[in-house]
């Protein structure tokens, strides 16, 4: 397939938590229905590798990696148009990812985000060594994160506004293998930002994070929902009293989902002072119903995981036919090429 026949846009997701109705507003929901569109070839992976960074706890990333394969397949993922595979089944990705490190300069990396961050963190903790803590792993994240784009020369990359930086990181390394091997190698990828795109508010109000421990999983049993949705935080005022839905989290979530007619019906029993317990109630309703079918369809998958494994190696097979051959160019590129 010629290369400049479709736009290739590349998503990874990283294999560390349980997917969650954040994840699904934000991230899944527009990539499921991205996968759908012919004109598009679009790349979908389990980043485990990345996991490793933070999460030195096998089971988890495991369980994890398991958890978020039957999400987007149980959401509807269309994996005969879309390439969805792990990133630890692409061989060839930490063989480019040394090509592109051998390139890339060090003051590039000292100027990323997360590794700031993290120095500023031992700094402000009164640490003699700046570096306490920090793995080569959380220093050269950004160069896997090039060789993910670059292996299959993605055009755009759909990512949150804190990862745009990794973005121009990964242009700026493909500039400099081409402009060193003298050859168009690599494209320049782009990085997406959905302005628009829904940052859910979870349980407390703040965004709904793991790492705040505020999350409602997308799959949750229905008794598990309905215990979540009833810890939603909000006001203290009375049934009867007019309420404000712009900023109560239960009605953003609710809009998440709802249809725009939908969210104006309850919007208009907002102004009308229903109770917070009567807007709980409608709220679970409502979620309950629209992901019962998909919460069968992850419960099925969960206990398939041989399935699983057989659309994720479809997938690698996909993603290597293509990493094999761009690979033998790049090696002959280096000089490590074959002799006949």
């Amino acid at each position: 397939m010629s290369q400049t026949a479709k736009t290739r846009v590349l998503t990874g997701i990283t294999t560390t938590g349980t997917p969650h109705l954040g994840n699904y507003v934000g991230a899944i929901k527009p990539a499921i229905e991205a996968s759908q569109d012919p004109n598009v070839q679009s790349f979908y992976f389990l980043a485990d590798y990345h996991a490793l960074i933070k999460c030195q706890d096998p089971k988890r990333v495991q369980e994890s990696r398991l958890e978020i394969a039957a999400t987007w397949l149980a959401l509807g993922l269309d994996t005969d148009n879309a390439i969805f595979y792990r990133q630890s089944d692409i061989l060839e990705i930490p063989e480019l990812m040394w090509m592109l490190s051998c390139v890339c300069a060090k003051g590039l990396m000292n100027r990323a985000h997360a590794y700031k961050a993290a120095v500023a963190e031992n700094e402000e903790a009164g640490d003699q060594d700046p570096d306490k803590g920090i793995t080569m792993g959380l220093f050269g994240y950004p160069v896997l994160m090039a060789a993910d784009i670059l292996m299959f020369n993605a055009n755009k990359v759909p990512v949150g506004r804190d990862q745009i930086q990794h973005i121009e990181m990964a242009r700026d390394i493909a500039g400099r293998f081409n402009h060193l091997f003298k050859g168009q190698y690599f494209v320049q990828p782009e990085a997406v930002v959905d302005e628009k795109g829904e940052v859910l508010k979870g349980l407390d109000g703040r965004k709904m994070s793991k790492s705040y421990n505020n999350t409602i999983p997308l799959f949750s049993s229905e008794k598990k929902l309905q215990k979540l949705v009833r810890k939603i935080k909000t006001n203290s005022l009375e049934p009867g009293e007019p309420k404000d839905p712009d900023t109560c989290t239960l009605f953003q979530i609710y809009a998440a989902f709802a249809s725009n007619a939908e969210a104006a019906a309850l919007r208009e029993q907002y102004a009308a002072g229903i109770g917070w317990g009567d807007a709980k109630n409608h709220v679970f309703d409502y979620l309950n119903a629209h992901l019962s079918a998909p919460r069968e369809r992850y419960t099925a998958l969960m206990e398939d995981p041989a399935y699983i494994e057989a659309v994720l190696q479809k997938g690698a097979e996909r993603a290597r036919e293509e990493a094999a051959v761009t690979m033998d160019r790049l090696r002959s590129a280096v000089g490590l090429g074959r002799f006949i």
